[in-house]
């Protein structure tokens, strides 16, 4: 699946999976993400982290009449942080990057807390 882009130079179509991993590269490098977590694994209770390859896992992107988009994003934070303002700043970060690296308007970006684990000294 692709989302679809109008310039007046004709039609840009992203595939969706560019578009979670960037989304997921930008959360990950916010302050207070310990890393991303699958959303499919969360029938077993269970959230691994997820290594640099894989952070469009736990991406979801959702397109509303071909022109608005939403992305759910599954993290993990770290132990000690604030996690209103880590959700925040993903939240800020990740529909910056978008706009800036391809021109998508994001309409919303939905963060899902997956877990809290320590983080390495």
């Amino acid at each position: 699946m692709t989302i679809e882009m109008k310039t007046k130079y004709g039609n840009i179509d992203v595939s969706k999976d560019v578009v979670s991993v960037i989304a997921g590269g930008a959360a990950v490098d916010c302050y207070g993400i310990v890393g991303m977590a699958s959303q499919k694994q969360l029938k077993d209770g269970i959230t691994d982290l997820l290594g640099k390859e894989n952070f469009g896992r736990g991406v979801v992107i959702r397109e509303e009449d071909n022109e608005r988009v939403h992305i759910d994003m599954y993290i993990i934070v770290g132990y000690g942080t604030k996690i209103s303002e880590v959700a925040h700043n993903v939240q800020s970060k990740v529909k910056y990057q978008l706009e800036q690296m391809l021109g998508l308007k994001v309409e919303s970006v939905n963060i899902f807390i997956q877990g809290v684990r320590v983080l390495n000294p």
